[in-house]
């Protein structure tokens, strides 16, 4: 009888946080919180909660790169700093261009258009949507990769980075090692370095980007590095390492811990509407998304093949059918049981632009939820043997397909990413891009 009551009626709880607020714990949130912990790495909702910002000690981290506020101030600079944009094929695409050109905070840390780029683009548009090539570029100039790039929310979490997970010589990446020296952007793997911090110091060349202490006095930065960079010697302080070290210092705090799905885990019931919770069962049962998603941000560093489309059939700039990215996984490891395969992303602020999957083949949200109902892959280059046998139809009715994307789109949504922002860069350029069309469509002129 008890257990029928329970199931019935709301039961009303007292929260522990926010101030002892009284929260009504109904029946669908204790169906949600029996499907999460069922997913959960520790067994209850803590393993699904992202930290603070500012809570350095939560956050995952390079022991050779350990999180200071000064590390992260400086990096939240220079994340947007189109100053070190000096090494652009043309003289008008220098200094046009920033990190946050292809992972734009109002796109959700993703490029707003199919294709971010960088050194050679024109415009922004109102979010991004609007960036094309410099008329005096050639396609083949243009520094733009043949895949769409993954959003930067919720990195601290991701052990292996892009869609290959190639960066890091740890995890995924263990038994690689006669690879690396391969390709001259994996040598980096070599130093022990995290993921994000080996990125981050080949990405500066192949962003063309230039950092030396000439050129961050210039800027105004260099009180910034010593503040930074206290105990590395003045002739190394300067340079891609430190640069690296704190963009990805700042990165590791970009936490979507406002979205309401983080309130809701946090005790806040009602930051979650009846048909969020009901997609959120959807999510974490029915739907088995998170058969795959699992990880701390709805993440995971595991590859999978899903048939996607690649970039190509979208029209994007600089890449074919024969584009290495295309093979995922495959590309970097050279084996056949890897190819076609990509790495599961995180899974927040995915209604900040209308772009999905490696291939940017998919615009709503509602697109992608049919796409995996159905489960018919759509690449006829992926073979049927590559495919993930967890990718089956779900037979979601249409109300259940309504309530899953609820719970994606606004559940998942961090309405405050602007926090993450600088209101101005030393150089004092406009941001994120600062070529003439730029200027105007982001109104600094």
């Amino acid at each position: 009888m008890r257990r029928i009551l329970t199931l019935l009626f709301p039961i009303i709880l007292f929260s522990s946080c926010s101030k002892d607020k009284i929260y009504v714990e109904t029946r669908l949130d204790q169906l949600l919180i029996n499907s999460i912990t069922q997913s959960s790495a520790t067994g209850d909702l803590s393993h699904f909660i992202l930290p603070e910002s500012d809570n350095f000690a939560a956050i995952p981290q390079d022991p050779q790169n350990p999180l200071t506020a000064e590390k992260v101030a400086l990096g939240k600079m220079l994340f947007y700093e189109t100053g070190i944009a000096l090494d652009a094929k043309k003289a008008s695409g220098m200094e046009s261009y920033s990190c946050a050109s292809c992972h734009i905070p109002s796109a959700g840390f993703r490029p707003g258009g199919i294709q971010g780029i960088a050194d050679g683009g024109l415009g922004f548009g109102d979010n991004g949507e609007g960036r094309n090539k410099f008329p005096n570029y050639d396609e083949t100039e243009l520094d733009v990769q043949g895949i769409r790039a993954l959003s930067l929310l919720n990195v601290a979490f991701v052990k292996n980075t892009l869609w290959n997970g190639q960066f890091g010589s740890t995890d995924a990446n263990e038994g690689t090692e006669a690879l690396w020296d391969k390709k001259p952007e994996t040598a980096v793997n070599s130093l022990g370095l995290a993921a994000l911090e080996s990125q981050n110091i080949v990405g500066q060349d192949l962003h063309r980007m230039l950092v030396s202490e000439e050129i961050i006095t210039n800027l105004g930065y260099k009180d910034d590095y010593d503040k930074a960079f206290p105990d590395v010697p003045a002739y190394q302080r300067y340079s891609k390492r430190t640069t690296s070290f704190a963009l990805s210092a700042y990165l590791r705090t970009l936490f979507t811990n406002q979205a309401p799905f983080q309130d809701w885990l946090k005790g806040e019931k009602s930051a979650l509407t009846d048909e969020e919770k009901r997609g959120g069962i959807l999510f974490f049962d029915k739907a088995k998304c998170a058969s795959c998603h699992k990880g701390k941000s709805l993440n995971a560093n595991n590859f999978y093949a899903l048939g996607v489309n690649d970039l190509h059939e979208m029209g994007a700039f600089n890449t074919d059918a024969d584009d290495k990215k295309n093979l995922g996984r495959g590309g970097f490891t050279q084996k056949a049981e890897d190819m076609y395969k990509f790495k599961v992303p995180q899974l927040y602020n995915l209604s900040d632009a209308p772009h999905f999957f490696h291939g940017s083949s998919r615009e709503t949200i509602e697109d992608v939820v049919e796409y995996f109902n159905d489960a018919i892959p759509e690449n006829d280059r992926v073979p049927a043997s590559q495919i993930s046998p967890i990718f089956q139809p779900l037979n979601l009715t249409a109300a259940e397909k309504a309530d899953l994307v609820a719970f994606l789109s606004k559940s998942l949504n961090d309405p405050g990413l602007d926090r993450y922002v600088p209101e101005v860069t030393r150089s004092g350029n406009c941001f994120p891009n600062n070529d003439p069309f730029s200027r105007q469509d982001l109104g600094c002129n």
